[in-house]
């Protein structure tokens, strides 16, 4: 009998232990679920706090409404800023979307041409960005560089360009709250997933793509496309006209001229030998 007692006890004491340790496993995923659901999203943001910086680098990607080239151009005119270097892939044969972003960004405000930079590249890749912009930062001596992108990826872009540029400059990146993404409900709506989803992807690639790579120099800039202020860019808009391709479009022009020409003397000698006829008939 008290064989079958202690065989009952150990067997309650067995069954206890095992809903202790299931409760743990379900306490252990709730923590790690909400650690997911509510922290991660933050983990893949940096928003540094600032009052001044001399360069804003504007980085490729933004949506149509280029809420990026806005808040640069709030900063500057709110003299929180001295100049933007504007990062935009090539999308033609030879023009990139660097283009197109800076003649958007100078209706912006009356800023001075010299102090708006295209910066056009080849690759949509953040890495690729950092590799045309870090020698041309150093090469100019910069100390402090606010990097703009979207939300989830502030942390890995900040990484990366300080990885790739050493001890300098020092980079900023901040939150531009868009609505693409939000770090403390990114679980709440299907782009912000996406965006969850994509960056962390992204993050842990980051560190396998600058495995022991080397520091960029001011000297590696000249490997690279070259970057050049609007007020350049639209001089060499002017100097690259093609007077060969205007040609036949000035040709149709004087010849469309011509021909009214030969129209009005045609009515004129139609009118006059009109008049003529009709003095002969009264005569």
């Amino acid at each position: 009998m008290s064989n079958i007692l202690k065989s009952d006890k150990n067997d309650r004491k067995k069954k206890n232990f095992s809903v202790g340790i299931a409760l743990l496993v379900l306490l252990a995923i709730a923590i790690i679920t909400y650690i997911i659901f509510e922290k991660s999203g933050h983990w893949l943001v940096e928003d540094d706090s600032f009052e001044h910086v001399k360069w804003v680098a504007v980085l490729d990607g933004q949506t149509a409404d280029l809420e990026r080239s806005d808040f640069a151009a709030n900063l500057l005119k709110e003299g929180k800023a001295d100049s933007v270097l504007l990062l935009g892939r090539r999308v033609y044969r030879d023009r990139s979307n660097s283009e197109f972003y800076a003649e958007d960004f100078m209706k912006l405000g009356s800023f001075s041409e010299k102090a708006v930079f295209l910066v056009p590249h080849n690759d949509p890749s953040t890495i690729s960005e950092a590799y045309s912009l870090v020698p041309w930062l150093k090469k100019h001596n910069a100390d402090t560089v606010l990097l703009l992108t979207d939300a989830a990826s502030t942390y890995r872009v900040k990484r990366i360009f300080q990885k790739l540029s050493g001890n300098s400059p020092v980079y900023l990146t901040k939150d531009i709250k868009h609505v693409t993404y939000n770090a403390s409900c990114w679980y709440s709506n299907r782009e912000s997933r996406k965006d969850w989803l994509r960056s962390w992807a992204a993050l842990f690639m980051s560190y396998i793509d600058l495995f022991n790579t080397d520091t960029l120099e001011a000297v590696d800039s000249s490997y690279y496309k070259p970057i050049k202020s609007y007020a350049e860019y639209k001089r060499e808009m002017r100097s690259s006209v093609n007077f060969q391709k205007l040609l036949p479009k000035i040709e149709d022009k004087i010849k469309t001229e011509s021909e009214k020409e030969a129209v009005k003397d045609s009515i004129k000698a139609l009118e006059k030998s009109q008049g003529k006829d009709a003095k002969a008939k009264k005569k």
